[in-house]
């Protein structure tokens, strides 16, 4: 019976580390999206907001996407996975000097036409990032309003907001020490019978 209560104890804790992290929020303003058939483009943007830090320059954000797979560049298209993004810091008011994050678009990116009520358009690129150490996130990056025309292959930057996720491994740590005292508990008791 012990062993049960002991086995239903460890199945409620495992879901624990799907809350062991923390989230990060960024916001980058300025720069130039362009892009063709091949991918879209972000340079020149500025990061603002880190966390709870606001300056005027606090760093960098760019990005490339993967290759269009449906529909068009004027009036709304889906992008590949792939390609990159990378947050760069420049260690200002506490802010990580060097890059803070190099990932790839984990999942479709799509870019999003919204037709506004004076005739003109504004563009929002969406997608998942993840990069090779576990940390994962998702931006919105809203394009400026391209007046009575249409996207035409570059258009500037309004701003971004990114949020990451980040594992925190002391809490992972303590969670594992205490799985492993737990199987050397069942298995001392095991042993003794």
């Amino acid at each position: 019976m012990r062993r049960v209560f002991i086995l239903a104890v460890l199945a409620l804790a495992l879901p624990l580390m799907a809350y062991a992290d923390s989230s990060i929020g960024l916001t980058n303003k300025g720069g130039t999206i362009t892009g063709n058939a091949a991918g879209l483009s972000l340079s020149g943007s500025i990061l603002q907001i880190y966390g709870s830090v606001v300056g005027s320059n606090l760093g960098t954000v760019t990005f490339t996407t993967g290759a269009l797979t449906s529909g068009d560049l004027q009036m709304g298209a889906t992008f590949a996975t792939g390609g990159s993004f990378v947050i760069t810091g420049n260690g200002t008011n506490g802010v990580p000097n060097g890059v803070i994050f190099s990932g790839t678009f984990t999942g479709p990116v799509t870019w999003t036409m919204t037709p506004l009520a004076n005739g003109t358009h504004n563009y929002t690129l969406t997608g998942a990032i993840a990069d090779a150490s576990g940390r994962v996130g998702a931006t919105s990056q809203l394009t400026g309003n391209s007046g009575k025309g249409f996207f035409n292959g570059t258009l500037s930057l309004e701003s971004g907001d990114t949020n990451l996720t980040v594992p925190e491994p002391g809490t992972l740590g303590l969670l594992g020490t205490g799985l492993v005292g737990i199987a050397g508990l069942m298995r001392r008791k095991f042993w003794a019978k």
